[in-house]
């Protein structure tokens, strides 16, 4: 019996080589050539059809652009990721590590849609019914109508979706799913590369005859690095790419949206897992603050923005006697950043850690990526080093650069209505995001503008711990 062919296809994107090579000739990653079974030498027809019917030409003023309509999904947090609802016809693709509540949420969003009145499917490829009724009994959901369908072969969910029709369904997930065209195994790339893209040819192809659109949400395992299995080529077909994230061990869990062609990308959602499932947190700054009786060294609050969404976060810095070789080390921020901030601090401040053990953390588990986080972890750093706690209900935000200077932060006076109205009474800021006029949103929060880091550091002295 002739042994089946075997080709190595790139996980990154999608190329194929017949022999194992350590870089993918393509793209150019290293270690992303996987064995898969070759394909059939004779594909089926019409395989590459095109996502929508064809139309004629026509300029782009000529073209009826209407305003999308959304659907609510029954939780706030949800919703705001996905730019205020579901969109008719579109695709979502969710990523997350395993356990982390993905197929809860789906299934509690799909409920909600159903009571709603909308026809919903659920297509699980990793479970059977009873599991998915056992966890719906679980969570607190009686009488539900969700259709469930327990199923992995892509011909009979396209038949199951062209039959029933329904405003959303869940794939769940597209790993487990196969198509009979190609010999390859389910979840190789070729077989999840060619899933989705029927997956999405028949969500853009849905509603052009007149009756309802339907939105498609495939679930995607994640690999060790935390990026979505299989070929990158997966996000760009799709038009929305969430990502699950959150520490099994934390009861907190945060949905973030990498992508949206409906809405604003870097939005976050935030959510409490409970006996009843998940539900949305309606203030997740508390969930960023420590809760001190008193002021202590080495703790400052800022305020980061998530998309549209001003949070505040707690930057907590320790700082120790290091010895001949000090370490430098940062949770939920740069490292390389805050090499550089010490370097700041040394030349334009007078602060010297050089023999230092430096340690600084984000409350809560949250990633900073943005620069207006400088001036707080500078303050933190100063005040873990002499000892000294900042004021009482302070806060600072600011970019600081290698000369020295305080940069504006980006919508300064969303910043500081966020901090105002959570009770924060004294504030350094950026000279240029400092209010021009008074405003009732501010009252109660004393704004202090700077211009440069050794001014900032002189003003805090002066201020003491409240």
């Amino acid at each position: 019996m002739a042994k089946d062919k075997t080709i190595y296809t790139c996980s990154e994107c999608g190329g194929s080589s017949p022999k194992w090579l350590g870089k993918c000739p393509h793209c150019g990653a290293w270690n992303t050539l996987i064995e898969s079974v070759a394909e059939a030498a004779a594909p089926a027809k019409n395989r590459f059809a095109a996502l929508a019917p064809s139309a004629q030409l026509m300029p782009l003023a000529a073209i009826e652009a209407a305003e999308v309509a959304r659907t609510p999904t029954g939780h706030e947090e949800l919703d705001r990721v996905l730019g205020g609802g579901m969109v008719e016809g579109a695709v979502v693709l969710i990523g997350g590590d395993p356990g982390i509540g993905k197929s809860t949420l789906l299934l509690q969003a799909l409920d909600a849609l159903q009571r709603g009145g909308l026809r919903t499917l659920y297509v699980t490829g990793e479970e059977s019914g009873a599991q998915v009724a056992l966890r719906a009994r679980r969570l607190g959901i009686e009488g539900s109508q969700v259709a469930v369908l327990a199923e992995t072969s892509l011909e009979s969910i396209l038949a199951t979706l062209e039959a029933e029709r329904p405003a959303v369904a869940v794939i769940d997930s597209i790993q487990t799913v196969y198509s009979e065209q190609l010999s390859s195994a389910p979840g190789s790339v070729a077989q999840v590369r060619e899933c989705a893209a029927h997956l999405t040819r028949f969500a853009k192809a849905s509603g052009v005859d007149g009756s309802g659109g339907t939105a498609i949400v495939l679930v995607g395992h994640v690999t060790k690095e935390g990026a979505l299995a299989g070929p990158r080529v997966l996000e760009h077909m799709v038009d929305t790419v969430l990502y699950f994230e959150g520490d099994t061990h934390s009861s907190f869990r945060l949905v973030r949206a990498i992508k949206n062609r409906f809405g604003a990308v870097n939005e976050i959602g935030v959510f409490a897992m409970t006996d009843k499932g998940l539900k949305g947190v309606s203030n997740p700054s508390a969930i960023f603050l420590s809760q001190h009786a008193e002021p202590v060294a080495g703790s400052c609050v800022m305020v980061t923005l998530e998309g549209t969404r001003p949070l505040l976060v707690e930057i907590q810095a320790l700082v120790d006697g290091g010895g001949p070789s000090p370490r430098r080390l940062s949770v939920g921020l740069e490292r390389d950043r805050l090499a550089m901030l010490l370097a700041v601090l040394h030349r334009h401040a007078g602060v010297a850690c050089a023999d230092q053990d430096v340690f600084v953390n984000a409350v809560g588990g949250v990633r900073i990526s943005e620069p207006a986080a400088d001036l707080a972890v500078m303050l933190a750093i100063t005040s873990s080093l002499r000892g000294k706690p900042l004021p009482k209900g302070f806060l600072a935000f600011g970019e600081v650069g290698l000369a020295g200077e305080v940069r504006p932060a980006p919508r300064g006076q969303e910043r500081l209505r966020e901090a105002a109205k959570l009770g924060f009474s004294v504030a350094v800021v950026p000279k240029a995001n400092a209010p021009k006029r008074r405003d009732a949103a501010f009252e109660g929060l004393t704004i202090h503008p700077v211009e440069r880091v050794d001014e900032a550091m002189a003003l805090v002295r002066s201020l003491g711990p409240g």
